[in-house]
């Protein structure tokens, strides 16, 4: 596999595992708070998707330099790149957060 498909694939299960992550360390706090887990889950899931994108991209501003660095330059490739690595980083987070709701569905199911 080369370098590009390699860093498509961690920064999707990293952006995903930033989501997964934290949602259950925080429902594990919300349990030791006696406050409800599932409701913690996914108020936490929802509200660190755009930290967990910028995780998975090393950090804040690092794409967004290289892509205006690509469009000054006339590099396309280099834009293009980038904005795959955003893209599949943005997919990532929303398949954790859809995850997360996966169990929470999965809960009241078997409350049932």
């Amino acid at each position: 596999m080369t370098a590009f498909s390699n860093n498509i694939i961690y920064n999707l299960l990293i952006a995903f595992g930033v989501i997964v992550g934290a949602s259950i360390f925080a429902g594990i706090g919300a349990l030791v708070n006696d406050q409800p887990p599932l409701k913690t889950m996914i108020n936490i899931a929802g509200s660190i998707k755009i930290w967990a994108m910028a995780v998975a991209l090393g950090g804040t501003f690092t794409s967004y330099e290289i892509i205006e660095k690509g469009l000054f330059k006339g590099e396309v490739k280099t834009i293009l790149k980038q904005m795959s690595y955003v893209i599949t980083a943005l997919i990532g987070a929303n398949l954790g957060y859809g995850f997360i709701k996966l169990i929470q569905r999965c809960g009241e199911e078997w409350t049932k």
